[in-house]
């Protein structure tokens, strides 16, 4: 990819993003099941703030690809998302793992329905980036506003975890673009977010769904680059930055 693009052709734009979550929920999630095969995107986060016996909030969760993993040791997790389609995928989801610990709601990144202080965990993931193309005028506005409303749901001493792409198709973490550049610079210096990353690679089934589930998100270019031949790993880099809130737990 060009660096000096502003939108890479390997990626959907803004309102490709829009309607693959009113409409795509189902194949989103048959792709973003191949992620992280490895399980290391949960493994660094545990790592940055022990997992067990925490209640967590979920911001943009998707159809519940995180949220599926940290069930497993929070003591509750309540995911929320803006996207109808998504959650109801998400519900089901969470069904088939027989946990009863955890919920989907409706809720916007800047009003998030839950109490004040209730969560010894905030995190978003592949969510906040949005604005940068849905709303590039205030994106620093409207991003202060969401960790604002992070601050207010955490316990003191509870942590704030952000995860957002390092690169698909890539071995070696690095900003696909120049807006999202400008995000992670900005939560590193202004915003005194810690960082680091994993590795959080693809595996497909076959060849054959490698193509299918690619080429319903990704760029044709981005697909025959790395899956020609019959291979099924999609190497992918994720970013993780983590802020500790004032006060003791």
């Amino acid at each position: 990819m060009n660096p000096a693009q502003d939108r890479p052709e390997d990626f959907p734009q803004s309102d490709e993003f829009k309607d693959v979550y009113r409409y795509g929920a189902e194949a989103y999630d048959r792709l973003v099941a191949r992620e992280d095969y490895r399980g290391n995107v949960i493994a660094a986060l545990n790592e940055i703030r022990p997992l067990h016996g925490l209640r967590i909030v979920e911001f943009g969760a998707g159809t519940g690809r995180l949220t599926r993993g940290l069930s497993v040791m929070a003591e509750h997790i309540a995911a929320f998302d803006i996207a109808p389609a998504m959650l109801s995928r998400a519900s089901e989801n969470m069904r088939a793992t027989g946990m009863t610990n955890w919920s989907v709601a409706l809720g916007d990144n800047l009003r998030m329905p839950v109490a004040t202080g209730c969560a010894d965990l905030v995190l978003e993931g592949w969510s906040f980036n949005h604005v940068l193309a849905w709303h590039p005028g205030d994106w620093r506005e409207r991003i202060d506003g969401m960790l604002a409303e992070m601050e207010r749901i955490l316990k003191p001493g509870g942590a704030a975890i952000l995860l957002e792409t390092m690169g698909t198709g890539t071995r070696r973490p690095k900003a696909p673009n120049r807006r999202l550049e400008a995000l992670y610079q900005y939560w590193q210096e202004a915003c005194g977010f810690q960082h680091r990353w994993v590795r959080s690679d693809y595996r497909f089934a076959s060849p054959d769904e490698s193509l299918e589930l690619m080429r319903g998100v990704f760029s044709e270019h981005l697909t025959n680059k790395w899956l020609a031949g019959g291979k099924v790993i999609l190497p992918q880099c994720t970013g993780i930055w983590w802020k500790q809130a004032a006060g003791q737990p």
